[in-house]
């Protein structure tokens, strides 16, 4: 038996029949033999206080393996710090408590992270206590440090999950007859030059990459602009990296290069394209210049171009993100992305085990924004719309 399951039950075993120096090594060891953060483990899996277990090591480490001298008898030794002060650990609570947090009148609403300000304001209602005994408090009250977490969608719309189940069952149907499904999306704009790239990479010890100490853009260099195509049946993956506006004259652009250079090979008898895309954007339900680019596309390929938007707020469903964006992410974590053909060749680097291949390359095309459409142009569209939300399902035919 090994983990944090076996440590608790030795120690449950020996701990009646050692005495207090003996069991200050018996964690000590335990922790020794668990390697990194074995002090934290064994502590909360033990009870055993941190400073315990590090005395037990120093002893450790001076061969102090039998005891000498006087043990303390039991029950001696300093008293707790709740022991000593009963009113100690209501009060912490009260500061740490979230609805105490949020009181306009707390003088800790910003500062409860921080164990000496808690020790500080202690001290001022009349405890005598230390930093890390607050701590300690803490982690025995359950409280710990913790980021937060995007788990509020807001509002959803009321046949969100039907067109869930309408996307699935249109992909479906592509799929299984051999017609191309695509997901597209665009990823995070990023500063070109030497910024600070979120993550870490492997270097010599102490030698960090020097960075920039503000994130102003470079004029010369920019923004990079990647937007990517990503190809559900093949696990394939096109991404154009703009250096201009994303518009959707660049989205579409993307999609015509992926065309013309991939899915004409793969696809060669396609008479149909499934795009799934989110609701806003440069491929927005809404936006006039993405359906008259998509009717331009349509007339060059011959493709009968359906389009499946993905309710408002549920952009995370597109596969692009999880499937594609989120592996590029991890790829050039902790890099600097000091130029578009490093970003390019890192884009273009990124695998994973079930076998993801991505081409990418550089679109330095300019695409101005505030393109005007105007309703001649849109009465021109040959735009089927479905009967279920025609204004997130809706095909695009060519007008020969």
């Amino acid at each position: 038996m090994d983990g944090a399951a076996g440590v608790r039950e030795r120690f449950a075993v020996l701990v009646p029949v050692l005495d207090e120096k003996s069991r200050r090594l018996l964690v000590a060891a335990e922790s020794k033999a668990w390697g990194p953060g074995g002090i934290s483990a064994v502590s909360k899996t033990t009870g055993v206080s941190r400073q315990v277990i590090r005395q037990g090591l120093r002893e450790l480490e001076q061969s102090a393996t039998h005891p000498t001298g006087r043990i303390r008898r039991p029950g001696g030794g300093r008293k707790k710090a709740r022991q000593k002060d009963p009113t100690l650990v209501r009060d912490l609570e009260k500061l740490v408590e979230p609805t105490t947090r949020g009181d306009p009148e707390s003088c800790l609403r910003w500062t409860c992270k921080s164990v000496r300000k808690l020790a500080g304001e202690l001290a001022a209602m009349g405890h005598a206590v230390s930093y890390p005994v607050v701590a300690e408090l803490l982690h025995e009250m359950g409280y710990s440090l913790q980021a937060n977490r995007k788990t509020k969608e807001g509002d959803s719309h009321p046949d969100r999950n039907a067109q869930f189940e309408h996307i699935n069952a249109k992909v479906q149907q592509y799929i299984g007859v051999h017609q191309p499904v695509i997901s597209v999306d665009t990823k995070k704009k990023e500063l070109v030059g030497d910024f600070k790239n979120s993550g870490q990479d492997w270097r010599p010890r102490g030698k960090p990459a020097s960075v920039r100490v503000h994130d102003f853009v470079i004029p010369e260099l920019g923004r990079a602009a990647p937007y990517g195509v990503y190809d559900l049946a093949q696990n394939t993956g096109w991404v154009s990296v703009g250096v201009d506006h994303d518009t959707a004259s660049f989205a579409v652009e993307t999609i015509r290069r992926w065309c013309h250079a991939i899915g004409k090979e793969i696809y060669p008898q396609a008479k149909r394209l499934l795009i799934t895309a989110d609701g806003g954007g440069s491929n927005g339900s809404r936006l006039r210049l993405w359906k008259l680019e998509l009717q331009t596309l349509a007339d060059e390929t011959g493709l009968a171009i359906a389009v499946s938007h993905f309710p408002p707020g549920t952009s995370k469903w597109n596969k692009i993100e999880h499937r594609l964006f989120s592996f590029i992410s991890k790829n050039w974590r902790g890099r600097p992305l000091t130029s578009l053909k490093v970003i390019v060749s890192l884009i273009a680097g990124t695998t994973t085990r079930k076998g993801l291949k991505v081409h990418a390359e550089i679109d330095d095309r300019p695409y101005p924004p505030g393109i005007k459409v105007h309703d001649d142009e849109m009465a021109q569209i040959n735009i089927r719309r479905d009967e279920f939300h025609g204004e997130w399902n809706y095909q695009i035919l060519p007008r020969q």
